[in-house]
């Protein structure tokens, strides 16, 4: 299975980039829900960069764990670089997405609107009102998160829902069931809302000996 939880199968299971956002000063966002806070940041974030660790568990109870970085620009480009266990590269240019597995020599291509589609990753990248995919819901408070569930409306998603939990405005953690049974587990880190990324974090060039295969 790949590493990226945003993208219809197979590109599928590890990754919300669900970066910081340093709110509008003096608004106090204790008060607020994980829906209100989910909302300013899609409002509000352009790119932000940072970290995370991972862990994704199958019916079966196993465990498999991913520690790497990523970054996005609003709308559509996105970065997810697995450095451990094994090299991963996922990158997004607005148009295309690519996917880079070293170990294969292969590039598997997609067009951005057919690998995003109703994922996770519209939450986050897209532009458009959250209500338009997804039905969200609060959630009750837990391990001094607030959360809230976002759950597809349409059925061929790849996934059942994703919980995102909230502190102080600020993504803390994402908790997605795919629709394989599998629990995926992310730990943000080290979130920069609204950086300056250099263009070339989002463009892709097939290294020479990769195969590159191109999915309709």
């Amino acid at each position: 299975m790949s590493s990226l939880i945003f993208l219809r199968q197979p590109l599928w299971a590890g990754l919300l980039l669900s970066c910081a956002l340093a709110l509008a000063p003096g608004v106090s966002h204790a008060v607020d829900t994980a829906q209100v806070q989910l909302q300013t940041f899609v409002d509000q974030v352009k790119s932000a960069t940072g970290e995370f660790q991972q862990e994704q568990k199958g019916p079966d109870g196993k465990a498999r764990s991913q520690t790497g970085t990523f970054a996005f620009q609003r709308p559509g480009k996105f970065r997810w670089q697995v450095r451990k266990p094994y090299a991963q590269l996922i990158v997004s240019d607005g148009q295309h997405v690519y996917q880079y597995d070293p170990d294969l020599a292969q590039v598997t291509q997609r067009q951005a609107g057919q690998a995003v589609g109703a994922s996770p990753a519209a939450l986050l990248f897209g532009s458009g009102s959250l209500d338009d995919a997804f039905n969200v819901q609060s959630q009750p408070d837990r391990d001094g998160l607030q959360w809230l569930r976002a759950v597809p409306k349409t059925p061929d998603a790849g996934f059942t829902y994703v919980d995102i939990g909230f502190a102080d405005g600020l993504p803390k953690r994402l908790e997605l069931l795919d629709a394989f049974g599998q629990t995926t587990h992310i730990q943000f880190m080290a979130l920069k809302a609204n950086p300056g990324i250099p263009a070339s974090q989002f463009q892709f060039a097939v290294p020479e000996g990769v195969d590159l295969v191109k999915m309709n």
